[in-house]
């Protein structure tokens, strides 16, 4: 085993491709530790605030028509900001609380044997040549969940890995890449798709006031994606990622049969499970649910905002119940202690947490991300291109935008009423130019520090190698990113010549 890994590193070392990505790992190993290296991007926002407000940097903000000026933080006022809202930041930070929740759940599962009973029974009935796989589509359908997926996946895949004897970064990264790069695609109508469709019809609107956005506009494309994304991660993963990575040494987890007990807890908690998303439909599925939206909606309700809660029941209740059945839980002392290691291993990632939200908050208070997002705009547009060349320089400015400004509506706020008016002036749809948009918005996930899980991922990683750096995560998930761009742009172009429809009543020319 050590042989054959030994002699597919060297192999990879001697690639061009190979070498590339150990000049990146090595590169981003001699950065400073995470949590210093956030903390000297907020020292660097800080000085680029003040130099861009002297030099008076600004632009238009299509979607408002309103100025946008880079502000300097460096000011009393901007001072008074830093400090009043330091632990606002930090309170507030959107990752935060949702790992928090989420590991109260995970936290008794793995306490007490859950976890450990499912993942032995799921390795025992599956072939390992289908674990990557089950892995990687998970992750792409993960984003029905909003954001649950990066939380609640990558430590689960790593466990997966670990134990059959394969190294767990892996699949905590191919976990992590397929939620985060595969985002867009999916085969169910989700909560993004609702979002985005939004500003793509009020961009539209600039120019048709009749024009309605479907939230399905892109499914067709999308649900296709899925069959390229899913073995195309797979491969990136099982040829490149892993052999990459030094022979896991670590304790593999021992695969003799479940016990009785363990078998009798598993059935109750399984039976636990059934009633509980039983429950749960009912604050949704009927006509006048509580948890429904406005006019009834489910995509964009108050049911998809409560997700996290219900992912830390589907976590808590059945694992109290297997517990009971198996003895691990004799008394509430024995719950509360297991929430409480659970906790404790999220030392690192909290630290971590700290400086990032600091960070992107002192970002976004400068207004440099929307500034550089309506700079970029503007270049592009300026360029002359037309036709398909204009439509993929389009993709790769979004992906580049990514990896400044993580949140998708924000950035399609911004670009929206630029390039959907002026691609529907050369006869494009609003969908297609929408479609255009998401592959660049996802291609980049998995490498930008900017998406605020990344540091998620880092504090997870560190768990199996504390020596871990920045560098050595990025050049992992750069293959990712650099294939998923290469497949996803082709099949956008096969797409486009085959003048296939994207979605139900969407095409990619404006009908006329």
């Amino acid at each position: 085993m050590n042989t054959a890994n030994e002699e597919l590193q060297l192999k990879r070392r001697k690639s061009w491709f190979g070498r590339m990505l150990d000049f990146v790992e090595w590169l981003g190993n001699k950065l400073p530790d995470p949590v210093t290296l956030f903390f000297l991007f907020a020292v660097l926002v800080l000085i680029l605030s003040a130099i861009g407000a002297a030099a008076g940097w600004k632009a238009i903000n299509p979607s408002t028509n309103e100025e946008v000026a880079v502000v300097s933080l460096l000011t009393a006022k901007g001072f008074q900001e830093i400090m009043t809202k330091m632990v606002k930041n930090f309170a507030e930070f959107p990752p935060l609380g949702l790992v928090l929740v989420t590991m109260i759940g995970v936290g008794v599962a793995e306490g007490v044997g859950l976890i450990s009973a499912v993942l032995k029974k799921v390795v025992l009935s599956t072939s390992p040549k289908l674990i990557t796989i089950s892995i990687v589509m998970a992750g792409i359908l993960a984003n029905m969940a909003g954001d649950a997926g990066f939380i609640v996946l990558p430590p689960i895949a790593a466990l997966v890995f670990a134990s059959v004897g394969r190294h767990p970064i892996a699949g905590m990264v191919a976990a992590y890449a397929s939620v985060a790069g595969g985002f867009s695609a999916n085969l169910i109508v989700n909560m993004l798709d609702a979002l985005l469709a939004g500003f793509t019809q009020s961009s539209a609107q600039i120019l048709d006031k009749e024009f309605i956005a479907n939230p399905a506009m892109n499914w067709y494309f999308l649900a296709a994606s899925c069959f390229i994304i899913v073995p195309l991660a797979v491969w990136v993963t099982e040829k490149i990622v892993e052999p990459r990575l030094p022979v896991y040494k670590g304790e593999k987890q021992a695969l003799e049969p479940l016990t009785k007990e363990e078998i009798k807890g598993l059935k109750w908690a399984g039976i636990v499970t059934l009633v509980y998303l039983g429950l749960v439909a009912l604050t949704v599925v009927p006509e006048n649910a509580p948890l429904r939206g406005e006019n009834g909606s489910i995509i964009i309700s108050p049911f998809m905002s409560s997700l996290v809660p219900f992912i830390m029941g589907l976590f808590l209740i059945p694992s109290l119940v297997y517990g009971a059945m198996t003895k691990e839980i004799r008394s509430d002392k024995d719950v509360a202690q297991a929430m409480a290691k659970a906790m404790g291993t999220m030392g690192m990632y909290i630290v971590l947490a700290f400086f990032a939200a600091q960070f992107i908050m002192y970002f976004n208070w400068s207004n440099l991300g929307i500034v550089m997002a309506i700079k970029g705009a503007e270049f592009l547009k300026d360029l002359g291109l037309t036709g398909l060349p204009l439509l993929i320089g389009f993709i790769l400015i979004s992906a580049l935008l990514n990896l400044f400004i993580g949140s998708a509506s924000a950035k399609w706020a911004i670009l929206g009423p630029v390039f959907v008016p002026m691609f529907m002036l050369l006869g494009y749809d609003p969908a297609f130019t929408q479609l255009a948009y998401r592959i660049g918005d996802s291609i980049t996930n998995p490498i930008t520090p900017m998406f605020a899980y990344f540091a998620i991922l880092l504090a997870l990683a560190k768990q199996y190698d504390k020596k871990l750096g920045l560098g050595s995560l990025i050049a992992v998930m750069l293959p990712y990113t650099i294939f998923f761009a290469l497949a996803w742009i082709s099949f956008f172009v096969i797409w486009y010549f085959l003048g296939l429809p994207l979605g139900p009543g969407s095409g990619i020319y404006l009908s006329k």
